[in-house]
């Protein structure tokens, strides 16, 4: 059954909690009009608004995209690079309507997960346009749950995943040919994307050589034998010229020799293990070409292997682990993982089982769920909120986007749009995270591995560096393009009588832009160390203060002396590079 739900209004903790988790990031205004909304209105809000689509890059170079026709000697060099900063443009929602910034920007971050998810590695797969097609096939998957096309979900994902041609170049199914098997995408199949080993952290011990708790060796080899047989078509002189998925209008990859005789694909029957009942898949002779396969049979041998994973139960509780971690909480301790499997991961996978296999349904009610908000109740140690550490991309984009800094039209001034982006992009790199280049084909180490987790984000080097990032968005003397001028920021957001109280105005700052500002007082007889502590507002204070009393700071305000944005660099640049500000 779905997961209880929170009713009440979220006010300003919840909705900014909310913000972080399902957003790239949110402008205090935003924040303030979401606080007033239930779980329930905040998540239409999110996920039930009509978008516009995800505009193609251009090349700065010649003015127009090539993603739809081979790039030439006009292009740019670096497209590869160029559709990373893309995809950070679409993140932080830039051309887009104010009014549907936050509902974009939670597609994308919706987009991102998958790609988190199924993900690629750009110098393997060597092609940007693969690279945007594969963007633009999670962006068709991402919303699922508002088609009412049942095979809209990520089952069906998996299907077009497993023949696009950066999954194909990534892990070597264009190498993977009748009578020279290559096992690297049906192993990762299995063990990353679909049923996984079990419960990291709490694995019984294995039963015995090439037996993976969840699935065996002979599952592996007999996965790849269905998979074979497929090439990448990734080099076409235009889209007219490519392999066309008929679902999705996206180019894929091809089967080696013809449509009608597909001559690379094994075609005799593959035998399963145990773990999965001893299934056997072949092609349908019906859909052959005189006892040869063709295409149409090698995709429905695709079908009846994916259908057989997630027709085992772990393969949705998998699913759901991923999307938990993401959203949520990671837990580094085994009683956390066993507990929270069985009272929430279990919920949240008989919610995407009984909604045909679509995430956004799960994602909604853990949302608007009692746990996403309230998970103190002994479930876990840790409170959800500031439970998990910003990645580098939600640590700038988000900052960038709270502070409503504007990022130039990509149509109109794509030189300033990319340089903007890759400005984003170079900081998250010097933060450890190499955007579309993790280590291997597991993905960002943050999103996957037990027990570490998001902690592996920080280290003193990439610490310093978030610090760094932090002084050089402040303040007006640093070097970067992207600025906040953190007076135009008070003398816009906050009211007049609040930012001329050097108290008040510091507790507002942290309840916006720190995860955790319960009962906040400077005074430490009265703290009752639930959140921010005493001794930490009054740091805040005194590094906002200087050599300044409070009220002399008052009058300052109120005269409008000419040196007030020097005085708030100090208070946003002491927020911003703590501790706390890491955490969401």
């Amino acid at each position: 059954m779905p997961l209880p739900e929170f009713t009440g209004a979220l006010g300003l903790k919840r909705a900014a909690h909310l913000l972080r988790r399902a957003t790239f990031g949110a402008t205090k205004a935003q924040i303030d009009s979401f606080a007033a909304l239930t779980p329930a209105q905040a998540i239409n809000a999110l996920f039930h608004q009509t978008l516009p689509d995800a505009p193609l890059p251009i090349d700065p170079k010649t003015g127009s995209t090539w993603v739809e026709s081979k790039p030439t000697d006009a292009n740019s060099e670096n497209l590869d690079d160029l559709f990373k900063r893309w995809f950070i443009g679409q993140m932080l929602s830039a051309g887009v309507s104010p009014s549907l910034s936050l509902a974009y920007s939670a597609r994308e971050r919706l987009v991102f997960f998958l790609h988190s998810h199924f993900t690629t590695i750009t110098s393997t797969v060597g092609n940007s346009r693969s690279l945007y097609f594969q963007n633009a096939l999670f962006r068709l998957f991402a919303m699922d749950g508002l088609s009412a096309d049942p095979d809209v979900n990520i089952k069906t994902l998996t299907v077009k995943i497993s023949i696009d041609n950066a999954m194909l170049r990534l892990l070597n199914g264009n190498e993977n040919v009748k009578g020279s098997v290559n096992e690297n995408y049906g192993r990762e199949l299995l063990e990353l994307y679909t049923i996984g080993r079990g419960l990291e952290g709490a694995l019984p011990a294995q039963p015995g050589p090439g037996d993976y708790i969840m699935y065996t060796e002979q599952d592996v080899k007999a996965a790849a034998r269905v998979l074979s047989g497929w090439d990448v078509n990734d080099d076409f002189e235009g889209i007219t010229n490519a392999t066309i998925d008929a679902d999705t209008n996206l180019p894929r990859g091809k089967v080696k020799g013809s449509a009608t005789n597909a001559s690379a694909h094994d075609n005799d029957p593959k035998q399963f293990s145990a773990r999965f009942g001893n299934a056997i898949i072949q092609g349908d002779a019906a859909l052959m070409a005189g006892g040869n396969p063709t295409e149409e049979s090698a995709l429905d041998e695709l079908v009846q292997l994916i259908d057989l994973i997630y027709a085992k139960p772990e393969t949705a509780r998998n699913i759901c682990w991923k999307i938990y971690r993401f959203f949520v909480y990671a837990p580094h301790t085994t009683a956390e993982l066993v507990a929270l499997d069985s009272a929430i991961v279990a919920e949240m996978a008989n919610t995407l089982a009984s909604n045909n296999y679509k995430i956004l349904p799960v994602i909604e009610n853990l949302l608007r769920s009692t746990h996403f908000y309230e998970a103190t109740t002994g479930t876990v140690t840790d409170d959800n909120f500031g439970g998990i550490i910003k990645s580098p991309l939600d640590l700038v984009v988000q900052s960038v986007r709270f502070f409503g800094i504007p990022i130039s039209d990509m149509t109109s001034s794509p030189d300033d749009f990319y340089t903007q982006t890759g400005e984003i992009h170079e900081y998250i790199g010097s933060q450890a995270m190499n955007f579309y280049e993790p280590y291997d084909v597991a993905g960002y180490d943050a999103f996957h591995q037990f027990p570490v987790y998001h902690r592996y984000w920080i280290t003193p080097n990439t610490l310093a560096n978030r610090y760094a990032f932090a002084r050089n968005l402040i303040t007006a003397s640093e070097p970067g393009m992207l600025k906040a001028n953190v007076f135009d920021f008070v003398k816009n957001n906050i009211p007049n009588a609040t930012a001329a109280d050097a108290r008040q105005l510091v507790m507002m700052v942290a309840d916006y832009i720190l995860p955790v500002t319960d009962n906040l007082t400077y005074d430490d007889a009265t703290d009752d160390l639930s959140g921010l502590t005493a001794k930490r507002l009054n740091y805040f204070k005194e590094r906002f203060l200087q050599t300044f009393d409070e009220a002399y700071w008052t009058t300052r305000w109120n005269e409008g002396a000419g040196d007030l944005r020097d005085q708030l660099e100090f208070l946003f640049n002491a927020m911003m590079q703590s501790p706390e500000y890491q955490l969401a």
